[in-house]
């Protein structure tokens, strides 16, 4: 007996079109984001394809843009996957970039193209393109797919240009990583063995972090997988944000509001109206408080020496920011909560650190740095920034770090006092909520960032500082970007704009202040060691240095 199966039907490759460079834009899952950023999504196409033109080959649009929705953009996985089942496998591809996207919209697609693969971003400060390159650069990474990058301020720069032209020849582009160097042999002083007994001591007593919802925004290089964390020492708890909601409609009115009066006395101010769509409003603020005591006392029920929240995908739609809140657990001095019977106050006199959007290698960053700080007697308040921008000053390239919406307080020269609570954008932040702003204060910092790559976790470190700005350039570095967002304008140490862009494997770079130069360097010593003694590969970059090496 024969049974007569429906098989499915073939789908034939097709061929790819000779000197010719397919083009596709990953975009936001929002479309409020979308559309503004389709006039510089178009601008950068044109720059790419007169880049590419010069060469002799074109540009070919993988899908045209839909008039309906007013843009370009694939919006979505399963547009992303309808998009690539009609492009070439063996085309060169472009993923053109001026706006955040998600990275999760173009992945599965990658992951099995077999033609050469380019990003590029734009170099502006209105759209953040350049962060959402990165982390597709770093996802890639992650994922193991090979892939060549490029970046242009107006299509002119000659990087740009001879990189395009290599890229079109060759299929694949080598930067300057010339900054980068492997850790050398630890010397015996006693930086080097503070971080082995705080490695060792994680290892043996092992770390807990809460995840509210794995997976921000496509993020796939912020999901570290269990097999990794574990030898470290490091363990997830994996929290619902629905808990999370849930809980903060136990917290009473009081307490919320108890929370407020503690941050004006401290000095911190805040831009309220009356319009809940456009403004900052005391009903969304009292919101943020409720999550600020829910978060602490389901971290303390999980017994969490981390945590980190999701928010944008899901709580954005019922409840404000999470910001305020993540700036807030990340200082050491911030408004008491109490356990839920009234008899402890929950990381008294300490921070609980805290890892925006659930970024998993910020999360391991952010708990071991918070323990070397605290054991070298400095300020432990850590946070994480996306790499916004840069431009030069009287001869230094001098980035943007921007958060979306919190630093610790601490980091500013006043403390709360220079702090001051805008609402968030309504395009990312439709039920608003207020932000921690305000501009970080001069001082040296390490930089760094935990990611995947080759089947195991690196970590790159380096050296900086925090530069103080004429007024009119910081109020111009703000109206370009986001002036609701606080903002660090960092000169990185030993390493150029354009080798950090071709390096750094993620959209966010972890900043933490040391006391002075020396003890920023004594402070990177440690975490090299910490994290060598881990198993984590140490790379340093620019002019981090080994003390004693």
């Amino acid at each position: 007996m024969s049974t007569a199966y429906r098989l499915p039907a073939v789908r034939e490759e097709l061929p790819a079109p000779e000197r010719t460079a397919v083009l596709i834009p990953s975009g936001d899952l929002r479309e409020s984001a979308n559309v503004p950023a389709w006039p510089y999504q178009q601008e950068l196409e044109r720059l790419v394809a007169e880049a590419v033109e010069a060469t002799g080959w074109r540009v070919q649009r993988a899908f045209a843009p839909d008039p309906e929705r007013g843009h370009g953009f694939i919006r979505s996985q399963r547009m992303g996957l309808e998009v690539f089942r009609d492009i070439p496998p063996e085309a060169p591809l472009i993923v053109a970039t001026a706006t955040w996207q998600y990275s999760q919209h173009v992945l599965a697609g990658l992951s099995t193209h077999r033609g050469p693969i380019l990003t590029v971003a734009n170099f502006a400060p209105e759209w953040p393109g350049l962060v959402g390159m990165l982390n597709l650069n770093g996802s890639l990474t992650k994922m193991g797919r090979a892939y060549s990058t490029l970046w242009t301020v107006d299509g002119t720069d000659r990087l740009f240009r001879e990189g395009i032209a290599t890229w079109i020849a060759t299929g694949a582009l080598t930067h300057d990583d010339s900054h980068v160097r492997p850790l050398p042999t630890l010397p015996g002083t006693e930086e080097v063995a503070l971080g082995r007994a705080l490695a060792d001591q994680l290892q043996r007593d092992k770390a807990l972090i809460g995840i509210f919802d794995e997976g921000c925004m496509g993020m796939y290089n912020a999901i570290i997988d269990d097999a990794m964390l574990h030898p470290l020492g490091i363990h997830k708890e994996r929290l619902s944000q629905s808990a999370l909601w849930a809980e903060m409609q136990e917290v009473s009115d009081e307490e919320a509001e108890a929370v407020g009066d503690w941050l004006r006395a401290a000095g911190m101010t805040f831009r309220l109206g009356t319009d809940e769509a456009t403004e900052l409003t005391e009903d969304q603020l009292r919101g943020q408080y409720r999550m600020y005591v829910a978060a602490l006392r389901i971290s303390d029920d999980y017994g969490l020496d981390a945590v980190g929240i999701q928010y944008q995908q899901g709580l954005k739609d019922v409840t404000p920011a999470s910001d305020l809140v993540e700036g807030l657990l990340n200082n050491v001095q911030r408004p008491p909560v109490t356990s839920r019977d009234g008899a402890r106050v929950l990381w008294e006199g300490r921070a609980l650190p805290t890892f925006n959007e659930v970024d998993e290698g910020v999360a391991v960053d952010a708990l071991v740095t918070h323990r070397i700080w605290s054991a070298m007697r400095m300020d432990p308040a850590t946070t994480l920034h996306d790499v916004r921008w840069g431009a030069e000053v009287d001869g230094r390239y001098v980035w943007v770090f921007e958060i979306s919406g919190a630093v610790p307080p601490s980091h500013f020269e006043n403390g709360y006092a220079d702090a001051e609570g805008w609402r968030q954008g309504p395009a990312f932040f439709p039920a608003g909520g207020s932000t921690i702003n305000g501009v970080s204060r001069p001082g040296e910092i390490v930089w760094s960032r935990v990611y995947v790559q080759d089947g195991g976790l690196h970590v790159d470190l380096g050296r900086g500082s925090v530069v103080e700005l004429p007024d009119e350039e910081v109020r111009r570095r703000k109206e370009s970007t986001n002036p609701e967002w606080p903002i660090a304008n960092v000169v990185l140490h030993g390493v150029t704009r354009d080798q950090f862009m071709a390096r750094h494997k993620a959209n966010h770079a972890q900043l933490v202040y040391a006391d002075d130069a020396e003890a920023a360097d004594r402070a990177l010593t440690a975490k090299a060691a910490l994290f060598h003694r881990l198993g984590v590969a140490v790379h340093l970059c620019g002019d981090a240095v080994i003390v004693g090496s």
